[in-house]
């Protein structure tokens, strides 16, 4: 047995007409379904909700519940808002900057460029408060991912005794994190 990919992920969202036009204006995905129901067909319980699918590229898909009948939406105030996040890879850093100045031009707040050695990331929030990473592989992608690879067991052992962070990759964000 073995996962064959993800099938969607699904997040909820404030407005589902919103969060169409909003992704598709900012990210350019396409709306690709909706599905909208006055009972939740796996515990039957009574609970209108709108459920909407974007195309998130090469097979992916995004999906959101609006839950009108539900108290407004919140987020863990256990865990810091750059935690959860929802990342998507655009083919290059000339994407990845065009991404950034369209959705500035659209009055949007971003973080980075972030420089993450195998690859480079800008962050955002979508209107419903999810935090957005776009992320571009670096051209030496393979090779550093290899230097990864090599030291990923040790790294989580070493965690899993200590809870500090090991050193094995410490490469990684060395030139992002110089002046901390």
């Amino acid at each position: 047995m073995k996962i064959e990919q993800m099938h969607h992920v699904a997040y909820r969202c404030k407005d589902a007409k919103e969060t169409v036009e909003w992704y598709g204006k900012m990210l350019k995905m396409d709306f690709i379904l909706a599905i909208a129901e006055n009972h939740v067909p796996s515990t039957h319980e009574p609970d209108p909700y709108m459920h909407i699918f974007l195309d998130a590229g090469n097979g992916n898909v995004l999906a959101f519940f609006e839950l009108p009948t539900k108290p407004v939406m919140g987020f863990d105030p256990n865990t810091p808002r750059w935690v959860q996040h929802i990342a998507f890879k655009v083919k290059d850093r000339d994407e990845l900057l065009a991404f950034k100045e369209h959705l500035e031009d659209s009055g949007v707040d971003v973080l980075g460029v972030t420089d993450h050695s195998i690859f480079h990331s800008i962050y955002f929030f979508d209107p419903n408060g999810h935090r957005i990473e776009l992320a571009c592989p670096d051209p030496k992608e393979d090779q550093l991912f290899n230097r990864l690879n090599d030291v990923k067991w040790q790294m989580l052992e070493e965690w899993s005794k200590t809870k500090k962070a090991p050193k094995h990759a410490e490469w990684l964000h060395e030139k992002e994190l110089a002046d901390v």
